[in-house]
């Protein structure tokens, strides 16, 4: 089991990188090459750089993520690709992805496109995803699920 991280745009790599350590747990960073870093990063953190473009982080993720696998994105679209793979995904606000959560996003995007096509008003407001589910600490939820995970491997 490994955590793996969309670092292009995570604020939470930090204090995501601390908690695994206290589990012995590897982290991933995946990022876009254009994001290139020399900083040093603790011996259970590994970097993979991937070529710019779109999408290409998301490709790398959802073909090293394995059951188990907890991964921190903000991207549902990449969430979608990964849950079928049973693995946990989770968003840095502190919420965790779900089928229902997906569906609800795509219909959001939906409904707003529609709205836009028939609305003169350029801005429209989009559902929160998020609006049925409580928000955690982001920390307290990596947490709860890194046990969670760790006793679903026992089983």
């Amino acid at each position: 089991m490994k955590i793996i991280i969309d670092a292009d745009a995570c604020p939470k790599k930090e204090e995501t990188i601390a908690l695994a350590k206290n589990y012995d747990l590897e982290v991933v960073l995946v990022a876009s090459i254009s994001h290139f870093s020399t900083k040093e990063v603790p011996s259970h953190v590994r970097q993979l750089w991937v070529e710019r473009g779109s999408d290409q982080a998301d490709f790398k993720i959802v073909g090293i993520t394995l059951p188990y696998d907890i991964v921190i994105t903000q991207d549902y679209g990449l969430a979608s690709m990964l849950l079928p793979r049973g693995c946990r995904v989770l968003h840095h606000d502190g919420y965790e992805y779900t089928e229902s959560i997906i569906q609800h996003l795509i219909d959001g995007r939906h409904l707003s496109a529609k709205q836009r096509r028939t609305s003169k008003r350029s801005r429209v407001k989009a559902l929160h995803p998020f609006a049925d589910q409580t928000q955690l600490d982001y920390e307290d939820l990596l947490e709860t699920v890194i046990q969670e995970s760790l006793a679903e491997r026992k089983d």
